[in-house]
């Protein structure tokens, strides 16, 4: 019997989830119409802090980090209308997109300096909505398939850090269920996931919670985040209720590749709203890495050749956004009558440890469940594997430079049977 030890509070229930509580949630209107506020409020972290932000929400909810995800289709006119309730002005940039105007003047952003005094932002009076109620009518054309930020065009540095950013999904006109234009990008559209990731220098939003000067030179992050949230509320499922103002999940929720039941990859849609690079680095399997920055990867030319690849380390660059494919394959076709492959139980030494819990075995089998020691707490609901998926810069993955934690989730691999209904 093949023992698979993981004990990852996933918020999950027995069997498959309902649509809402994993993967992408998209914002969707029928003429491509949405409607921001820039508000204040707060977001919680695992060890207890509460952190003072800025971001944008719809009108019509609440604050919320990171920003909404628009969804919208390649081609097609879209509007975007910023209200401001923030105590300076900001804007939106749309990085990507086509024909970009606000209030009906074409946007071309200048250079200006920032609060930092050394770093240039694209800015310009006519994008930003003023202070306090001022508000931004932006149109512009939906640009090439494929994932991008959007952020704030204002006074970048601090503004983005404060937590104005948000993703923007662009669907193929022809093709919803594809990355992009290309026929190999398609993907299962149950199985669509968003990993915008982020920082947080918790003494950047006190200063600005208290109207003081912001020092700069002094900067540090310690908060790392995958959709505004640190480990384990990573792995919480969307709209968490203990999470009100971080609706998203980043748990990715498969079942093993099958070319007759299941023929299609799942896809994570990775973006960098952060400072610096994150090297993102998930445990057991490759990624396919078919689009950068809403471009697909071909060559030129009547034959596109396909230029995408495989990489074990999803490498996203600051404003970067990356579209990867991901499936899990078990290579050596573990079955529990004819290929058992018997795995033994870690010593105590090579498991990873909370307290008194096992996170994962290393194990790569799915099976029934085996026997746990005593002491082990077990979340493991019917042999299912898990694989940990973290940055590979060892200090995003804390939580103020406690592990586990930070910019860390778990990819949730089912038996080919799923799991059975209690």
């Amino acid at each position: 019997m093949v023992t698979v030890v993981a004990s990852v509070a996933v918020g999950a229930t027995t069997g498959a989830q309902a649509a809402t509580s994993e993967g992408l949630l998209c914002q969707t209107d029928p003429q491509q119409t949405f409607s921001l506020t820039a508000r204040s409020g707060y977001v919680t972290t695992p060890d207890g802090n509460s952190i003072y932000m800025w971001g944008y929400g719809m009108s019509s909810g609440r604050f919320q980090l990171p920003g909404p995800v628009l969804c919208v289709t390649a081609g097609r006119p879209v509007t975007v209308i910023l209200h401001n309730t923030l105590p300076e002005a900001t804007s939106i940039l749309f990085p990507g997109q086509k024909g970009v105007k606000a209030n009906g003047n074409p946007a071309q952003p200048q250079f200006v300096t920032d609060t930092t005094g050394t770093t240039s932002s694209l800015t310009s009076l006519v994008q930003a909505a003023p202070a306090d109620s001022g508000s931004v009518t932006y149109t512009f054309t939906a640009g090439s398939p494929g994932t991008y930020l959007y952020t704030s065009g204002t006074d970048v540095t601090k503004q983005q850090q404060m937590g104005l950013y948000g993703a923007l999904v662009v669907r193929p006109a022809t093709a919803a269920g594809q990355v992009n234009d290309r026929a190999d990008s398609a993907f299962n559209p149950q199985h669509e996931y968003v990993y915008l990731l982020s920082e947080i220098d918790p003494e950047v939003h006190l200063a600005v919670e208290r109207s003081q000067p912001v020092d700069w030179a002094s900067y540090n992050a310690r908060y790392y985040l995958i959709n505004g949230r640190s480990m384990p509320d990573t792995l919480a499922p969307n709209n968490a209720s203990w999470l009100p103002n971080q609706p998203y999940g980043a748990l990715v929720h498969i079942k093993p590749w099958d070319a007759a039941t299941n023929p299609l990859p799942a896809v994570i849609r990775y973006l960098n709203a952060g400072r610096v690079n994150y090297p993102f680095h998930p445990h057991g399997s490759d990624e396919r890495v078919v689009n950068k920055d809403g471009h697909p990867l071909q060559g030129t030319g009547s034959t596109a050749q396909d230029l995408s690849y495989l990489k074990y380390d999803i490498d996203v660059m600051p404003g970067q956004t990356v579209d990867a494919l991901m499936d899990w394959r078990d290579v050596e076709h573990w079955d529990a009558l004819t290929n058992p492959i018997p795995t033994q139980l870690p010593a105590i030494t090579d498991q990873d440890l909370v307290g008194a819990d096992t996170w994962f075995s290393e194990s790569p089998y799915l099976g029934k469940q085996g026997t746990y020691p005593s002491n082990i707490t077990v979340n493991n609901e019917c042999g299912e594997y898990y694989h940990v998926a973290h940055s590979h810069a060892l200090q995003q993955a804390t939580n103020y430079g406690a592990a586990f934690g930070g910019m860390m989730t778990v990819f949730r691999i089912d038996p080919p049977a799923g799991c059975p209904a209690s």
